[in-house]
């Protein structure tokens, strides 16, 4: 008895709603291609940032406490190797006369730096163009110098289906 209910109750609800069959007709899109004027380009640019390290060299004059320092430093190494060879070999000669050693009058310090480049590249162009005495803008991958061609579609509006309210 209870499905026979159920039964009588969905026949009833499908009776007493009207079946509105609709079908929905597409526009098909009308479309041709023309050549518009351009106004402007205006390029738009990436800014990139690269970054190397490069050793840089400054010559800086040595100071003169380091000179003669070392100098005498030198001096004495040599003469102490001199007088030991003298020793072994028990000359009382005088040994030649050693070259003296020259310091270099300028230092070299070297550093390493960074050095930051900026580049910059066009990545695209937003073009100003005229058609049919209206004015637009859009932005492109390339120039496209004095003439833009152009694609126009035309399709007819059609409104939206509104819910029809079905009443006693």
């Amino acid at each position: 008895m209870p499905r026979l209910r159920t039964t009588l109750f969905l026949s009833c609800l499908l009776l007493a709603a009207p079946v509105v069959a609709q079908e929905r007709v597409i526009p098909t899109e009308n479309v041709r291609l023309d050549y518009a004027q351009v106004l402007g380009v205006e390029p738009v640019y990436q800014t990139l940032r690269a970054t190397r390290t490069e050793q840089r060299c400054d010559e800086v004059p040595a100071s003169k406490a380091e000179a003669p320092a070392q100098g005498a430093k030198e001096e004495g190494r040599w003469s102490r190797m001199v007088s030991s060879v003298r020793g072994w070999f028990g000359g009382d000669e005088e040994p030649a006369q050693t070259p003296p050693v020259t310091l270099p009058a300028v230092k070299v310090n070297c550093r390493i730096v960074p050095i930051e480049r900026e580049f910059q590249r066009p990545i695209a162009y937003d073009v100003d163009y005229i058609y049919k005495g209206v004015k637009y803008r859009s932005r492109l991958a390339e120039d496209p110098g004095n003439r833009l061609r152009i694609r126009i579609s035309v399709v007819p509006y059609v409104a939206p289906v509104q819910p029809t309210a079905s009443g006693p």
